[in-house]
């Protein structure tokens, strides 16, 4: 809740970071073998130093900020050379989508934070001085940084940096499989169905009419910068309620199973354009770019993130190759089975469930499916189709079958309507 002149110096704070993380990124482009070391992190600061004596707008700015977005650019430089856990390259930060920086030191000398009642709370900024903010949970006495941003919504956000304690495990043997789809964003083995909430009907036709104003507006006019922040009001609200059903999802979860079984989804490629290039130009990239908003509304990635955080070590991924394929009745993989997006009906013993639960019930299993049927390299590719116990709530077979007749002939007592 920072006053109007304060917010003009926080986003002076947030352009001078950009500004400097900017021409690092442009001084590191510029480096090709043979051209000696490239400068590190003391060797920028002095640079800045020089920069700040030299453009007096520059030195307007807090020099904490300025030094600590080059501390960042340099912790990102170096995850993007390691070898170990390698991260993406560091790349250039834009106006309007990263608006924020970041104070780092000693609680009490370099900043500080105190409450003033209840939900509301106070911290000291360098060159805006006390700054109010919603104090929505304790502040934990060892940290040492926060960050402030500021979203396409125009509203600011200050996050102190600590991390939370995981969620207890609730020791009761209880595995959960989790199959992610566009339809139903999360459906569990246990039967549940769980969607990912969005904007509403008239809100979707409103942000249609908007994105058609933005279109037609002019580049640079006033009419266009207030169609944007509307625009930015409604994305806004739609990432909100996804991060808040995913925060609630993961929690729920993470109290009433010991294991957590997802799909391991590369997200990334399969959100990547199919635009294709010049010479060798896509298809269907219109259905692609509609399936792409569809994934990212689902919030795979959100979810799956927020179970490793919550849940440490009680995560688990499984291949979801054939899962969907796959009869978690009798372990056949046959296509055909899929009869449609919500339907399941096995080819072979007929067992008839949701598709998105078979799915689930499969990689709750934690079986590495192939493509012939069989479950895994140490098991025959084509095996014999027997029923199944595990999370199918089937009953359990007596004696194993001694032949092929004895197989068909459970397998049809067992699809028989009761």
């Amino acid at each position: 809740m920072p006053t109007s002149e304060q917010e003009a110096i926080l986003s002076r704070h947030c352009a001078h970071a950009r500004y400097v993380w900017n021409l690092a990124v442009e001084q590191h482009r510029h480096w090709r073998p043979g051209r000696g070391r490239m400068p590190g992190y003391l060797e920028q600061c002095r640079q800045l130093t020089e920069a700040r004596a030299a453009h007096p707008w520059l030195a307007e700015g807090s020099q904490t900020v300025q030094q600590q977005a080059l501390r960042d650019f340099a912790q990102a430089t170096a995850a993007f050379f390691d070898l170990k856990n390698p991260a993406g390259r560091p790349s250039w930060r834009k106006a309007g989508r990263d608006e924020g920086f970041r104070i780092v030191g000693k609680r009490g000398s370099h900043w500080d934070a105190r409450r003033l009642s209840r939900h509301i709370g106070e911290v000291r900024i360098p060159k805006a001085g006390w700054v109010r903010f919603r104090w929505s949970r304790s502040l934990p006495p060892a940290v040492k940084s926060f960050r402030v941003t500021r979203d396409p919504a125009g509203r600011w956000h200050i996050a102190f940096a600590a991390i939370p304690d995981p969620v207890p495990a609730p020791r009761n043997g209880r595995i959960v499989g989790i199959d992610r789809g566009v339809a139903v964003s999360a459906a569990l083995s246990t039967g549940e169905l769980l969607c990912a909430p969005s904007l509403t009907e008239i809100e979707q036709q409103r942000l249609v009419r908007l994105q058609r104003r933005l279109a037609r507006a002019r580049s640079g006019s006033n009419r266009r910068s207030r169609v944007k922040a509307r625009i930015g009001k409604l994305k806004a609200r739609e990432r909100d309620r996804r991060k808040d059903w995913a925060e609630k999802t993961s929690t729920d979860l993470a109290r009433r199973f010991d294991l957590i079984r997802i799909e391991d989804l590369k997200i990334r490629n399969m959100t990547r354009s199919a635009k294709g290039t010049r010479e060798a130009p896509g298809r269907n990239v219109r259905q692609k770019a509609g399936l792409n908003r569809e994934i990212s509304r689902s919030g795979w990635g959100l979810l799956g993130r927020r179970l490793s955080d919550k849940a440490p070590g009680r995560v688990e991924k499984v291949c979801a190759a054939y899962t969907s394929q796959r009869c978690s009745a009798c372990g056949q993989v046959d296509a055909r089975s899929r009869k449609s997006q919500a339907l399941f009906a096995c080819a072979i013993c007929g067992y008839t469930l949701n598709a998105d639960v078979n799915a689930a019930r499969n990689i709750a299993a934690g079986h590495a499916v192939t493509a012939r049927g069989g479950g895994g390299a140490a098991r025959p590719m084509n095996r014999e189709p027997q029923l199944l116990t595990s999370l199918t709530g089937c009953e359990r077979l007596e004696s194993l079958p001694s032949s092929r007749e004895d197989v068909n002939r459970r397998l049809a007592s067992a699809a028989r309507p009761r």
